[in-house]
């Protein structure tokens, strides 16, 4: 059960099979740690929803009809505050992962994997982590995070807690539009597009650390 202090988290499902859709929504509406705010079976009904309303995770199909999970993740990458996107789908396709985190997506889950992995993932993502399936860190090239200044490499460690510029900016004392120059610096040394990649970079290189 959840204490008072703790609010469900809203979320939001996507996908074009209606067993699928259904199913999920069954489990989702069924756990007291989430609030199924909408769920939708084409790209176009998803984002006349989203663009409307406020919620903190969205689960993709990958192959949603009409324009597809990569264009949805950027389109709502455009908004203020936009929500943290799982992307599932079949892992036949070994490249979908490599594509849903270059995209912008926070997680990657198998179609074939246990409900209860789903489930555990989206609790993951709301809380700021990235999780993906192991990717070959061979075919990156030489880590560029060892270029990072030492004010970079904090920013990026906060960055990857899930922390916002208001929050970096607070917790390392500096102004918004510093903490906005860092961003646009580690995001050239890195060569990735947003925040989203930087971070899963980090974790890359973690993982490059732990091997």
């Amino acid at each position: 059960m959840l204490s008072e202090q703790e609010r469900p988290i809203d979320i939001m499902i996507a996908d074009g099979n209606p067993l699928v859709l259904s199913a999920m929504s069954e489990v989702f509406e069924d756990d007291d740690r989430f609030s199924l705010v909408a769920t939708s079976g084409t790209s176009e009904s998803f984002l006349a929803v989203i663009l409307r309303i406020d919620v903190q995770i969205c689960v993709i199909d990958w192959t949603i009809r009409d324009l597809g999970a990569a264009k949805l993740i950027d389109v709502l990458r455009s908004q203020s505050a936009p929500p943290r996107i799982l992307i599932y789908g079949d892992d036949k396709d070994s490249d979908i992962p490599r594509q849903a985190m270059a995209a912008g997506a926070a997680a990657f889950v198998s179609r074939s994997a246990p409900i209860d992995a789903l489930v555990q993932t989206c609790l993951e993502v709301a809380a700021g982590k990235m999780v993906f399936p192991f990717l070959d860190i061979r075919e990156l090239r030489s880590d560029p995070i060892t270029t990072l200044s030492r004010k970079e490499r904090l920013i990026l460690d906060s960055l990857a807690e899930g922390l916002t510029n208001k929050q970096l900016a607070s917790r390392l004392e500096l102004s918004i539009n510093t903490v906005k120059f860092h961003m646009s610096n580690i995001f050239d040394k890195l060569g990735v597009n947003n925040r989203a990649q930087a971070i899963a970079h980090y974790y890359v290189s973690r993982s490059k650390i732990d091997e």
